[in-house]
């Protein structure tokens, strides 16, 4: 007989965990971004020396992409063992390899020190922040999205999104500080290293609230629920030991859904944060301080903005906000770079802002959209494959790719375009996908053991 439905905690521990998923994955994320500001900053110059500025950027921002590489790994090996042993224990064990990868950035010899081996190190350095991140992403919103009941799943599950502004605010904020009182020589000798020796005071604290929450009482439900099963059904037992076979056969669409809508969410991110850097300080004219404030201002708009569409998803759907998000940031594009080229800092932070309020739309329902598509049992392996795979097409080669078009042309028009096809992209995606705000998750559980009759009939009871 199947366990009673666990009852959603109560609020105070609900915030809890919600703060628990959030503040390591801001941790993570901060890493990680801190990761591709120094890339288009210092990292052509101190690791790839040899090099023009332009191409040594070029060959920064490949290391850069190397990290993407790493995390549809990372999303495999902690999905599996996600859905296996539980979100908590997976969420630790990736927080611990990403802020030990950066640590060692911050003590890495350079090109100048050590020769070729600096770069080898430094990218070696960078697959692990990939792998660590990769299983980072799906643990987080899972935990939250997990602990709660469908009426807010959208608001509470977007607060771990907001992980990834507030990493990115904290990355370009210390860097900016660094900057503004280091001398140019000071900081590419010595500063540089700052930000990434603090992460691992950032990932004390980040282990120390971790610790503190539970696992996941829908996953528990569901373990109980397999492990019933293997006492009764021999042949589900080898099901359970492999949640990447079940995800293809059973969710294969909702994969392949998840990876269109992050294309365009992911694309436009490293466009507007990362890539920025390279053109407003090369084609526009304005310095690294000042492209450095308006990425830290906007990002804190964008943090703040994130949670206000995740709540509107619960009101209207996942869909309407996404394509809403998707639109938006198509149409943005040459404006975005009609208003950098100015070289005025208003317009460099209008610019920033409304792209990140779009991007926001596509990224605050993402939480609860990818989660509520898959069951319990393969739930961790579904959101971070579909996420995580996609990202490699996406933000892996975005900034480089954008650097190339603008080596290439010489003008802001194809890395426009570049955006504007992701966008039309994503809006098919998530077109042609199924409203899932009205989903119960134990609901998800019972489709994907279902057949696939019964399956499309439950759904179309649940939408």
């Amino acid at each position: 007989m199947a366990p009673a439905p666990t009852a959603p905690p109560p609020p105070a521990n609900l915030k809890r965990i919600v703060a628990a998923s959030l503040i390591g994955t801001t941790i993570e994320w901060y890493d990680f971004f801190l990761y591709g500001s120094a890339a288009a900053l210092v990292f052509n110059k101190l690791f790839f020396p040899d090099s023009d500025p332009l191409v040594g950027t070029l060959l920064s921002f490949l290391t850069y992409a190397v990290g993407f590489a790493a995390r549809p790994i990372g999303a495999l090996v902690f999905g599996h063992y996600g859905d296996r042993l539980g979100r908590k224990k997976l969420l630790v064990l990736s927080l611990l390899l990403m802020g030990g990868a950066t640590f060692a950035i911050g003590l890495l010899p350079t090109h100048a020190t050590i020769g070729s081996a600096a770069p080898v190190l430094l990218t070696v350095l960078r697959l692990v922040q990939g792998f660590a991140l990769g299983g980072e992403w799906g643990g987080a919103v899972l935990l939250v999205s997990e602990h709660g009941d469908a009426r807010r799943r959208g608001f509470w599950a977007s607060w771990p999104q907001t992980g990834a502004p507030a990493g990115q605010l904290l990355a370009t904020g210390v860097l900016s500080l660094l900057t503004a009182v280091l001398s140019e020589s000071a900081f590419g000798s010595w500063g540089w290293r700052i930000p990434f020796l603090l992460s691992g005071v950032l990932v004390i604290v980040g282990l120390w609230i971790r610790l503190s929450v539970d696992e996941s009482p829908v996953f528990k439900q569901a373990l109980a629920q397999a492990e019933a099963r293997k006492s009764t059904r021999a042949a589900d037992a080898g099901a359970e030991k492999l949640p990447l076979v079940s995800v293809m056969r059973h969710h294969w669409r909702d994969v392949l859904v998840a990876m269109g809508a992050r294309m365009a969410e992911n694309i436009s991110y490293y466009v507007i944060t990362a890539f920025i850097l390279v053109y407003a300080t090369t084609s526009a004219g304005v310095s690294k301080q000042t492209a450095l404030n308006a990425v830290l201002i906007a990002s804190a708009v964008h943090f703040a903005v994130i949670p206000g569409w995740g709540a509107l998803s619960d009101r209207i759907g996942r869909r309407p906000v996404y394509l809403l998000g998707a639109a938006g940031v198509g149409l943005w594009m040459f404006p975005f770079f009609s208003l950098i080229d100015t070289g005025g800092f208003g317009n460099l932070l209008l610019a920033v802002t409304v792209g990140l309020v779009l991007h926001g739309a596509m990224y605050a329902p993402q939480a609860a959209f990818f989660s509520e598509m898959f069951a319990t049992r393969m739930r961790y392996s579904g959101a971070s494959i579909g996420a995580q795979f996609a990202s490699v097409a996406a933000g892996a080669p975005a900034p480089l790719i954008a650097t190339a078009l603008l080596d290439a042309y010489g003008s802001s028009t194809p890395i426009a375009l570049y955006v504007i096809s992701a966008a039309i992209l994503t809006l098919i995606a998530v077109g042609v996908a199924k409203e899932t705000r009205h989903r119960d998750l134990a609901d998800v559980e019972r489709m994907a053991g279902a057949e696939p009759t019964a399956a499309r009939a439950a759904d179309a009871h649940t939408v």
